[in-house]
């Protein structure tokens, strides 16, 4: 428990955080600390009363920018992964023969960079495009390992 506080003494969550915070990190000599109420904060948040576009996020990182970098996009077109069934198997490398093992893997590890909880949302129905299109190609591919020869 902190200085200065009994067991039975009931305090508030900003007030305690505050505190602890103090403790972790001793101010510099002459520094102002500064008391912030948590939860106005997030009420602030949550009211709606904040108002921040991708307009006015653009005006002020030009204000706050050189004018060579103000010059440059704010961000990079990203290409969505493709959901051709020849580009996922080169992508798995499916053109060469592999163990069964190695389908597995290849599984886990497509599903690691691709499942649909692991992309922004905005690209995750095409994420289960994806993720159907590479376990049916995984799975036809054991098959034709185990399919017998014809004679």
């Amino acid at each position: 428990m902190g200085a200065g506080m009994s067991a039975g003494e009931n305090r508030d969550f900003a007030s305690l955080l505050d505190e602890l915070l103090a403790e972790a990190a001793e101010p510099e000599q002459g520094a102002r600390r500064i008391n912030l109420d948590y939860l106005s904060v997030v009420e602030e948040l949550h009211s709606g009363r904040i108002n921040f576009t991708d307009e006015r996020a653009a005006a002020e990182y030009r204000a706050n920018v050189s004018e060579k970098a103000a010059r440059q996009p704010l961000a990079e077109t990203v290409v969505p992964p493709s959901v051709d069934p020849d580009e996922i198997a080169r992508e798995l490398g499916l053109a060469r023969q592999a163990a069964v093992t190695d389908l597995d893997r290849l599984r886990r590890e497509f599903a690691f960079r691709n499942h649909p909880d692991r992309v922004p949302e905005h690209l995750r129905a095409r994420a289960m495009i994806r993720m159907q299109v590479a376990n049916t190609l995984i799975d036809e591919a054991k098959r034709r390992r185990f399919r017998p020869k014809k004679t």
